[in-house]
């Protein structure tokens, strides 16, 4: 009798949808996929009862997660035409950090009848940046006292992160700071609902709530900050650890009745959609980065070694694999960059239609240069006081020349990035791209040529899926590590981009001069978007 097919099912938990992916266990093919998009999206200006929101803010409702197993998984299940008998496990994966405020039980706050009106209730986005007050306190208390953890994060800590924006609901709505008892990763609420058991995995406790070396920021710091948050990480924080690739639990019958899946079986511990892409890449070695593109990017690579790497988002020991130390580092802003200039065009503009132009020019035709910080820097600057500046523009400018200019920007910080890694001590010797932004052939060709090295890219269009896949085929025992599980079912075509040598000679010079810019306005040469930012403040404040 030949054996029983298997397959695992990966679920990305995006900005603005989740897709679901069925996979085949060993081999890794792809064969249906589902996406579903959330009712509310990102609720940035108002809440769903109209209760403005201030700048910077970025919510979402948690109902939103639920449908996507409710719809996206058995969709996908439907269209790869299995039986849903034959699924062993399920993976997932979410943005991060993406913070649930709950009760005991996991009930979000947001949920309440009582709360409905108060967006500190709210599910914070990953790319909520209204807590910088708070990363700025959190930054120079840490240098003041000499905090050890600190240097392994680049010397900064963001206003992404679990402690900022939990300070942030204690400053704020000291109410709703009390009423949560549970400061929660989307990443493992999500998993807390399928299993009905709450684990907290060890990537974004690491990487996003400042555990290292199996303890968190102390209660004599925290209480430094504000006396009330002192016991912030045994109150509401710290729970059990689980390791990525590990079972947090078994599907529960309800969780089994939404998705369409087998109760019982195997629910791979939480993750991080760019740390689970490594996986799905076959880039699990030392030096192997791998850039998640999409609306933002995130930049993961594993080290022999710990090093201190200027404005990296952490390093972690375990932190996308066992047995070596995983780096992180990002940029807050790329295709939400090229999307938002692209929607306040018109109707008549599209991307393709930007793309086709602007490929059509040679590198520095247009005469501009771009800052990329629309939506602040994450690395290596560290700083969401920051913002997009455009430089060079005349009547003659096109609305491509600027579009080109945008993306040549983002390259230029991840080329900041690169080179950041290389001088600390850990080199980049293969730049791997995946995510949504590989489609635009014109926009990997930039990034290949202004990073003057060859750019080899992920064989699937659902990387963060597959990746969440492979982690569940670990999970379910049909592999013995997740490494193992990666060389069977991941999948890279490499060195598809070579950099063209005259265009990488123009971008040299381009970049020289991206790097005195972002130097002057991203390390004190002039303050003037801090202050921009907060005469912006003092405008809300008083409406």
């Amino acid at each position: 009798m030949p054996d029983q097919p298997r397959y695992t099912v990966g679920v990305d938990f995006g900005t603005l949808s989740g897709r679901a992916v069925v996979v085949r266990v060993p081999d890794g093919a792809e064969l249906g996929s589902a996406v579903h998009d959330y009712k509310h999206a990102v609720l940035t200006e108002a809440l769903p009862d109209g209760t403005p929101l201030g700048p910077d803010w970025a919510l979402q409702v948690p109902s939103d997660y639920l449908d996507v197993l409710k719809h996206a998984v058995p969709a996908a299940v439907q269209a790869a035409g299995i039986d849903p008998a034959d699924v062993v496990g399920i993976g997932t994966d979410f943005t991060a950090c993406t913070m649930v405020p709950t009760l005991d039980d996991g009930t979000p706050l947001s949920e309440l009848p009582e709360w409905v009106s108060r967006p500190h209730a709210y599910v914070k986005l990953w790319k909520h940046h209204a807590a910088q007050p708070q990363a700025d306190r959190i930054n120079a208390l840490a240098a003041a006292r000499g905090e050890a953890w600190l240097p392994r994060y680049g010397g900064l800590i963001s206003s992404e992160w679990e402690f900022a924006k939990a300070l942030q609901i204690l400053e704020e709505d000291p109410q709703a700071y009390a009423a949560m008892t549970r400061w929660v990763e989307a990443a493992d609420w999500i998993v807390w609902q399928l299993t009905g058991s709450y684990v907290r995995n060890a990537c974004t406790a690491g990487y996003k709530g400042i555990r290292q070396d199996g303890a968190y920021p102390s209660a004599d710091f925290l209480g430094a900050l504000n006396p009330g948050f002192a016991d912030f990480v045994g109150d509401k924080l710290d729970q059990p650890i689980g390791e990525l690739g590990q079972k947090a639990g078994v599907l529960s019958g309800e969780a089994a009745a939404w998705t369409g899946l087998p109760a019982g079986i195997a629910v791979a511990v939480g993750n991080v959609d760019a740390h689970v892409t490594s996986a799905a890449a076959r880039a699990l070695d030392p030096g192997q980065m791998v850039a998640i593109m999409g609306t933002s990017t995130c930049h993961v690579m594993n080290g022999d070694e710990i090093r201190e790497v200027p404005g990296m988002c952490g390093v972690v020991d375990g932190g996308i694999v066992a047995g070596l130390y995983g780096y992180e580092a990002g940029q807050s802003g790329v295709g939400d960059i090229f999307g938002h200039y692209v929607d306040r065009l018109g109707p008549e503009w599209t991307h393709a239609e930007l793309t086709e132009r602007a490929a059509t020019q040679r590198p520095g035709q247009h005469g501009l240069i771009a800052l990329d910080w629309h939506n602040g820097n994450r690395s290596v600057l560290v700083d969401h006081e920051l913002s997009g500046l455009l430089i060079g523009e005349t009547l003659a400018t096109r609305p491509e020349d600027v579009y080109r200019a945008l993306i040549e920007a983002t390259a230029f910080g991840t080329r900041k990035i690169v080179e950041t890694f290389s001088e600390a001590g850990v080199p980049v010797r293969e730049f791997i791209a995946a995510g949504g932004l590989l489609k635009n052939r014109l926009l990997m060709q930039i990034y290949a040529d202004v990073l003057n090295m060859p750019l080899s890219v992920i064989g699937s269009d659902q990387g963060p899926a597959l990746g969440s896949a492979i982690h569940a085929a670990t999970a379910a025992g049909c592999f013995p590590d997740v490494r193992t599980a990666a060389e069977s079912m991941g999948r890279v075509e490499r060195a598809v981009y070579q950099p063209d040598p005259a265009a990488a000679a123009v971008y040299d010079e381009l970049y020289a001069e991206y790097s005195a810019l972002h130097d002057y306005f991203g390390r004190g040469g002039s303050k003037v978007m801090r202050r921009l930012r907060a005469i912006q403040r003092k405008a809300w404040d008083h409406r």
